[in-house]
């Protein structure tokens, strides 16, 4: 979007935004939820056979929301085609995450995804034509410096031993797989309603899943599996998954790839917040600085705030209400 000095800011456009941000940061904090319920239950089953249970649950689960809200009707080749390109990058992302953890550490993989806005920013400006204004360009390298400092609480001689390996690769590709979903979304949305694009994505995604977990899944013991363990994959069944993928993809063609990628940013912050609550100590004064970066990034660049600064400069006043 260009900059000009005479539009009016509409009050209505801001309360739609304001309503998609809020809808963001509920988004975020459940995804960054998933992280310790993970955690807690990924010894006691596969992580690929768990990713594979988990996108067929949310298929399943959302199937009858769909069903009565929609109807789900046979989507044409052309559509089925739509929705098993954007799955395949998902599955990709997650494949990727998985097999590069046997050849990286947690940290490696953190600290790579941190630039993931910063890739869909760049996607999101060759396929969506979307300019890169003045607030991204501060705001995406600052957000990016500020998760790496959660991620390595400050400690400047952990990050600078950083060594990039095989699995730092692979792990990236699987990140710029994810930047390419998130752009996507909105250049293959067809104006269907998005729970409906969502169940689809999640069916096909759950097609691509079971052959990748097939192999697998013989071994599993599926009535030794512990209730902790099923209510946690109902967890992210539900909430971190088709309730997430349903408000990023529906926010992503509000606020386009970039902004709502950003929020990302915020992730490495609140998973330390959620750690405080489950009884966690605080975090160290090292990682504060960090915390602050991505939060003011993730301000700077929701708020658009050059725009505003571009309306005072030339003294001239968004218009009032009408």
């Amino acid at each position: 979007m260009s900059f000009d000095p005479n539009a009016s800011v509409k009050p209505a456009v801001v309360r739609a935004d304001l309503h998609v941000h809020g809808l963001m940061l509920v988004a975020t904090f459940l995804v960054a939820t998933s992280f310790p319920v993970v955690a807690a239950i990924t010894d006691s089953l596969d992580s690929v056979v768990l990713t594979f249970v988990r996108f067929a649950l949310a298929t399943l689960l959302l199937a009858p929301l769909v069903a009565w809200r929609f109807g789900i009707a046979r989507p044409s080749l052309r559509d089925l085609l739509r929705y098993s390109l954007l799955s395949l990058l998902l599955v990709t992302f997650f494949w990727c995450m998985f097999a590069s953890l046997r050849m990286t550490t947690p940290l490696n993989t953190a600290a790579i995804f941190s630039v993931s806005p910063v890739l869909t920013a760049g996607i999101a400006a060759i396929l969506l034509r979307e300019r890169i204004t003045r607030s991204a360009r501060i705001a995406l390298p600052l957000g990016a410096i500020g998760a790496i400092w959660v991620i390595f609480r400050g400690d400047l001689t952990a990050l600078l031993a950083l060594q990039i390996g095989m699995g730092d690769l692979l792990f990236l590709a699987g990140t710029l797989a994810l930047a390419s979903y998130t752009t996507l979304v909105k250049v293959l949305h067809k104006g269907e309603p998005m729970a409906r694009m969502t169940f689809w994505i999640l069916a096909t995604g759950s097609i691509w899943l079971l052959f990748v977990s097939l192999p697998r899944l013989g071994s599993v013991s599926w009535t030794e599996i512990p209730i902790r363990t099923l209510a946690g994959i109902t967890y992210l069944s539900v909430f971190t998954t088709f309730v997430t993928f349903f408000l990023f993809q529906w926010s992503t063609t509000r606020i386009g790839p970039t902004r709502v990628m950003s929020y990302t940013f915020l992730n490495p912050t609140l998973v330390l917040v959620i750690g405080l609550f489950a009884g966690n100590t605080l975090p160290p004064l090292a990682t504060w600085p960090g915390m602050v970066m991505t939060i003011a990034a993730t301000v700077i660049l929701q708020s658009d705030f050059t725009r505003w600064f571009g309306y005072m400069r030339r003294g001239i006043r968004p218009a009032a209400p009408s």
